[in-house]
């Protein structure tokens, strides 16, 4: 039996798949997505954010991963030196340090950019022998300083050339063809979804289907870019079933908590901000009364998502988690 205790979170040892979890659900589950501690943080400060919501029991916890990013640091003489630097390092012992301490299955993504396909192997061989078997699998964003994304030298361009190299994994086939009778491993993999089209493609149409693609190369679920209009996850979820995709589809949910997302998060992950929402957070006269709006929608938001019969309810707590926990509380 779990409980909480000290607001530390114990319950008996898990470890499910996440569509496992999902075929055993009796009803709509929850998980959340969070970022690493920035480096020189310890683990204390993901503890410290998670602890109030693990009263909820979540499913499993995502844990995000950011790409390097390219420095220029100032040298005694004058010239500059260019430096990669992660300032979000730790995804694979992040993940671990959740399912020790929490007994909670961790979601780490995986992503194409700034990976060669040997780097890859070597993280998902990590996490294979830390007993982690659920991975959601992404392209990533292009480098700060690039206007598209561009692979590494032999890395992945495209999710599905990564969700592929995780399947032939699963398959016991590495990157080294002279490894025979390698072992295999078991990661159930998840990929990206967008009610709204993913930015790149050039319309909904190829997106799906690209989507299909992915699906059908592997992946067992996917798990949608955040949005704020239920009509347009309905609209997709409607779409991929006529497409032939049968796997589950996980909402992404995030909080408004300010004035400034309503043209940053547009911009940065490009969706849209329905008018009733724009308007009453434009009428606000400070970030409380802007986050209690931003409450307020997303509970109904998810009240009418679990009606709707999603499998899964996840939030994106990302520094947010007293919000999604007077969201999660009114929900559940």
């Amino acid at each position: 039996m779990a409980t909480l205790y000290r607001g530390k979170y114990t319950a008996k040892p898990t470890h499910m798949k996440v569509i496992e979890h999902i075929a055993q659900a009796t009803d709509t589950l929850i998980s959340f997505e969070v970022l690493p501690p920035l480096k020189g943080k310890t683990i204390t400060s993901l503890y410290n954010h998670l602890d109030p919501l693990m009263e909820f029991k979540p499913s499993w916890i995502n844990v995000t991963y950011h790409r390097s990013e390219s420095m220029f640091k100032k040298k005694a003489d004058g010239t500059f030196d260019k430096v990669e630097v992660r300032k979000r390092p730790g995804t694979v012992g992040i993940s671990a340090a959740i399912m020790n301490h929490y007994k909670v299955d961790a979601v780490p993504h995986i992503i194409c950019g700034g990976f060669t396909k040997r780097e890859t192997e070597d993280a998902l061989i990590d996490l294979n022998f830390l007993g982690i078997d659920n991975v959601l699998a992404l392209r990533g964003d292009a480098a700060k300083n690039e206007a598209n994304f561009e692979a590494e030298p032999d890395g992945h361009a495209y999710a599905i050339d990564l969700q592929k190299q995780i399947a032939n994994l699963n398959n016991g086939i590495y990157v080294d063809e002279d490894i025979q009778n390698g072992g295999k491993t078991n990661f159930c993999i998840g990929t990206a979804g967008y009610p709204e089209k993913h930015f790149e493609a050039p319309n909904l149409e190829i997106d799906l289907q690209h989507l299909k693609n992915k699906v059908d190369a592997g992946a067992d679920y996917i798990m949608t870019q955040m949005f704020f209009d239920n009509q347009k996850f309905f609209d997709f979820v409607d779409a991929c079933r006529k497409m032939g995709i049968t796997v589950p589809i996980i909402p992404g949910l995030k909080p408004i908590t300010n004035k400034k997302q309503l043209s940053v998060l547009p911009r940065i992950f490009h969706v849209d901000i329905p008018t009733d929402l724009s308007n009453a957070i434009t009428k606000c006269k400070s970030d409380e009364d802007c986050e209690k709006v931003g409450t307020e929608w997303l509970i109904q938001q998810s009240k009418e998502l679990k009606a709707f019969g999603v499998p899964v309810l996840h939030y994106y707590t990302l520094g947010k988690p007293k919000v999604i926990f007077n969201v999660v509380k009114a929900v559940v």
